[in-house]
Formats: C-alpha cells, structure tokens, sequence
C-alpha cells in the first residue's frame, strides 16, 4: 500500500497493492494494521454504497460534530470525480478543495478526514461508490454545501446543464452561508 499526501492536512490517497492474474484480482481494501504503519488513524464502523448514472452530483455532504465522519472512498464500478472541501477553521486549506478521478480498474481510494464536506460527480454511465465511514449517520448532524456554489468553482466535469442533482443538493447553502464547528487540529 501507497500513501500519497495532498498539500490539505489530512487528506490522502491511498493506492492498494493490487494483485492481478488470468482468474481477476484481488486487493485489501483496508487493513486496520497498514493503516497504522503508515500513521493513519482510522477505523471505520460503517460501509455505505451509493450506485449513480452519468451526470449525477451528489454532495457535498457532512456531519457536524459529533457525528463527523472520515470516509475512505472508492469506486467498485465505473468512474467518479471525487472532491473534498476543507471546513475546518483555522486550517491553512479552509475553504479550498481538492478534486480527483477514482476508478474502478486503478483501485486509487481517497481518505478524507473530519471535518471536510465531500461530493462526487459521475464520469462513467454507471458507477457504484463505497464510503467507509468511521462514525454512524445522524440525520440530526447532516449538512451540506450547494456544490454549484461559484465561489468554489468547482468544475464537475459533466456537460453543462445535464447535471442531475437532488433538490436536498441543489437547496443547499453557499460557504459563506454556512458556520463551521470544525476546528483545525494536526
């Protein structure tokens, strides 16, 4: 396993030892062990799948404290834009985002930590997307940013104008709307 850093704190992609043959493949898609090897404290609690068509914005979804969430995520089928935006205050990156395609045949997989909302949009016709989470859901602590939000400037990669997004997205506040209890801790 390879862990590469992002210039956010936190942040990481993980590439996993993948081993292929003429039967398919075969790779850990998390080793509690590895993970401590490598400094990452994480155990995850629950496993979350998401499958979506081309075109489908989903995000960018969080949880407050106490129920903020790390996610590893990674694509078991098909092609995805993943992003992660940095809420903690206090955090030299906070308001910023990072972006990267995840697919289902490099197996790359994204480690974002607490404190950060996520959001993902749909490259391939399909794609199914696991979410390793280290804390439960709680509808309560559920929030989210508009990731159409022009002071982002996100660029999802779908065609203007096919967007699919849910109406819980789309009515989702701007950053500058949105408080933070998140607080910048490395």
């Amino acid at each position: 396993m390879k862990v590469h850093k992002t210039e956010f704190p936190g942040l990481l992609i993980i590439e996993p030892d993948v081993f292929n043959d003429a039967r398919g493949y075969f790779f850990e898609s998390y080793n509690k062990l590895k993970y401590s090897n490598n400094n990452i404290v994480y155990e995850p609690v629950q496993d979350n799948e998401s499958s979506s068509s081309k075109g489908v914005i989903r995000g960018l979804h969080y949880q407050e404290e106490p129920f903020a969430q790390a996610k590893l995520i990674r694509v078991i089928e098909g092609r995805i834009y993943d992003v992660a935006l940095d809420l903690r205050n206090g955090s030299p990156t906070f308001g910023r985002w990072f972006g990267l395609i995840i697919d289902s045949e490099k197996k790359l997989q994204f480690l974002i930590p607490k404190g950060f909302a996520h959001g993902l949009s749909v490259l391939s016709e399909r794609a199914i997307v696991l979410y390793k989470c280290d804390n439960i859901y709680s509808t309560a602590h559920e929030r989210g940013i508009n990731a159409m939000d022009p002071a982002l400037g996100i660029n999802w990669m779908v065609e203007k104008g096919s967007e699919i997004m849910s109406p819980k997205d789309i009515a989702q506040p701007l950053l500058k709307d949105m408080i933070s209890n998140f607080t910048y801790t490395l």
